[in-house]
């Protein structure tokens, strides 16, 4: 399904070494540096750079690392769904898209109600890497490897990624606190305190309701800076440069660095079930329970 050079490339990755590759994939190691040189020439990129201190990945490198594990473990899970259709499998699952910032916890507290309505209901969780390309890629492809991910969402989002949403709920936007700032202690915060100071804020046109706060916060003497998404690396950024970063009601825990503060306004942002179009049977009887059990 793809080219077994990336498996090869991995390892090299993981292993630190084309020794020990070579070893972890039973081969030679000139066989393994072989694959990497041919991988790297039909590219036309440098992957690794050789040193006397071992190997270590190039920019570029680091980015073909994290498309080759998605392409790998989306090929599999197409041979298992090729395999499971020809094996005629009736039982059949919700496959629900799951990373650190587009968790299922929201599936948590109403699963006993969601199987009262749908006894014979699995789930599989699938998780993936929340980075720009695969968090479009797997929205506008829902259906396909993944059916549903829960997740924030304004009409432009949905129209852009060619994806609809089951709305559950409207999230407060709150503050990710540094443990080091001097607002940390503070039990609500609101926009006069932040007068003169900086903040993290999703970008500009990601989503309209929190650019209503972008606009608020600007014109009450608030410096805004943008990060591109919410993952691991805007609220590390917020912890090491120990500034305040937006962030929204259920990711507490997202970070142990960062405290969740209340702040003192209604801003809040839609969040819901996003789903292809045209889903299957069983992922709109899914989605009818869930909107049935929020209203509830």
């Amino acid at each position: 399904m793809y080219n077994s050079q990336l498996t090869t490339f991995i390892s090299v990755v993981e292993n630190g070494s084309f020794t020990k590759a070579a070893d972890a994939l039973f081969i030679t190691p000139p066989a393994v540096m072989k694959q990497i040189n041919a991988l790297e020439e039909r590219l036309g990129i440098a992957l690794l750079t050789r040193t006397n201190h071992g190997l270590q990945l190039t920019e570029a490198g680091k980015s073909f690392l994290q498309d080759a594990k998605y392409i790998i473990d989306y090929s599999n899970r197409a041979i298992e769904k090729a395999k499971e259709i020809d094996n005629k499998d009736k039982q059949q699952s919700i496959r629900i898209g799951t990373s650190v910032m587009t968790p299922a916890k929201f599936l948590l507290d109403v699963w006993a109600k969601i199987q009262k309505y749908n006894p014979h209901l699995k789930i599989e969780l699938i998780p993936f890497d929340n980075n720009p390309v695969n968090a479009v890629e797997i929205l506008k492809n829902l259906g396909k490897h993944i059916d549903i991910v829960g997740g924030l969402y304004d009409e432009r989002f949905l129209e852009e990624r060619g994806c609809v949403a089951a709305h559950l709920n409207d999230k407060k936007l709150l503050f990710a606190i540094p443990i080091t700032h001097s607002m940390c202690g503070k039990e609500k915060i609101n926009i006069a305190d932040l007068k003169g100071q900086k903040v993290l804020l999703i970008r500009k046109n990601w989503n309209k309701y929190i650019d209503e706060l972008r606009e608020d916060l600007i014109a009450n003497g608030v410096t805004v800076e943008d990060f591109d998404m919410f993952n691991l690396g805007a609220y590390n950024r917020a912890a090491q440069e120990n500034v305040p970063i937006v962030t929204v009601d259920g990711w507490e825990d997202v970070h142990p660095l960062l405290k969740i503060v209340p702040a003192d306004w209604e801003y809040r942002i839609p969040f819901g079930i996003l789903y292809s179009p045209t889903p299957t049977k069983q992922v709109k009887d899914f989605i009818n329970t869930l909107i049935k059990i929020s209203k509830e």
